[in-house]
């Protein structure tokens, strides 16, 4: 068996066909971006569909994004948060791979036919890395790039992958995978108290590598170079989103384990990977992934 066929585990024989031409959807996030919208969306291939999830900004960023591309969908998110922005964006999608792409123009719109490649190629989860061969930053400060490297040991200890570069939201992955993802439903309301729900911050590509990791899929890392953000600051704030993001590694972790354990106790039938990804036969998914540059 090859390691592909190994890494896909029992999904490999309940997967539908995917098209060898992939219909893209693009799903921006977006909070106050008008002035990099105009820049960037006009950079962007021709695609299937793009789709902005507004995040409810101030500075005209809806009516930027309709004029730079006509023909966008315009979303507005249900709670606050990136990973709530791109759970409504996902929700929405019709075509048969989602790329996550960020609004603030750090992502190189010309780098997205080379992750629609390595999943054509044969990989289910094409990740972003700014730290293999091929990739780079012009945006990333000291202090974040040991954090992340930090961050990373923590995953690839815990789930037996080989990420070089756990928090970089530029990714692409087949929509068949969504329900595997468990992402909290956009329609369920926010919190009382003003706290985000698990999955809605900053810690939305942490929580979908490990989920994807714990499901044992196929993870090909692709070498992308973050540019420099247009305008505007960046809404990320280093140390308390790098404690989330810490927290999501031992919650993920935990909820692996979890339904690890329970998957014994379910009648054949019943039976899900650790992502949620069913198996009719009652194998599991490979808990290790190989991840290849």
């Amino acid at each position: 068996m090859s390691d592909a066929a190994r890494s896909r585990g029992a999904r490999s024989e309940t997967k539908p066909d995917r098209p060898s031409d992939p219909r893209i959807s693009v799903v921006v996030p977006a909070l106050n971006e008008a002035r990099n919208l105009a820049v960037v969306l006009p950079e962007l291939p021709e695609v299937h569909e793009v789709i902005l999830v507004d995040g409810g900004s101030l500075d005209g960023t809806v009516a930027a994004a309709r004029q730079a591309l006509p023909g966008i969908k315009v979303l507005t998110q249900t709670r606050r948060g990136k990973g709530n922005a791109l759970a409504v964006g996902f929700a929405a999608v019709t075509g048969d791979v989602v790329v996550m792409f960020d609004a603030d123009g750090s992502a190189d719109p010309a780098e997205i036919p080379r992750f629609v490649e390595a999943l054509v190629a044969g990989a289910d989860f094409a990740k972003g890395s700014r730290f293999c061969a091929g990739g780079g930053s012009a945006d990333i400060t000291p202090v974040r790039r040991a954090g992340n490297a930090f961050l990373n040991g923590v995953v690839n200890h815990g789930f037996g992958t080989r990420f070089s570069d756990l928090c970089y939201g530029y990714n692409a992955f087949w929509t068949d995978l969504l329900p595997m993802l468990d992402l909290p439903d956009p329609a369920i309301p926010g919190r009382a108290d003003g706290r985000m729900l698990w999955g809605d911050g900053f810690e939305i590509e942490t929580l979908i590598n490990c989920r994807f990791a714990a499901a044992g899929v196929r993870i090909t890392e692709v070498p992308s170079v973050e540019r420099l953000r247009i305008y505007g600051d960046s809404n990320l704030h280093a140390v308390s989103d790098g404690l989330r993001v810490l927290r999501t590694a031992g919650a993920e972790r935990r909820r692996a384990r979890t339904l690890q354990e329970l998957r014994p106790r379910l009648p054949l039938a019943t039976r899900t990977d650790a992502a949620g990804g069913s198996s009719t036969d009652g194998r599991v998914a490979p808990r290790r992934v190989r991840v290849a540059s």
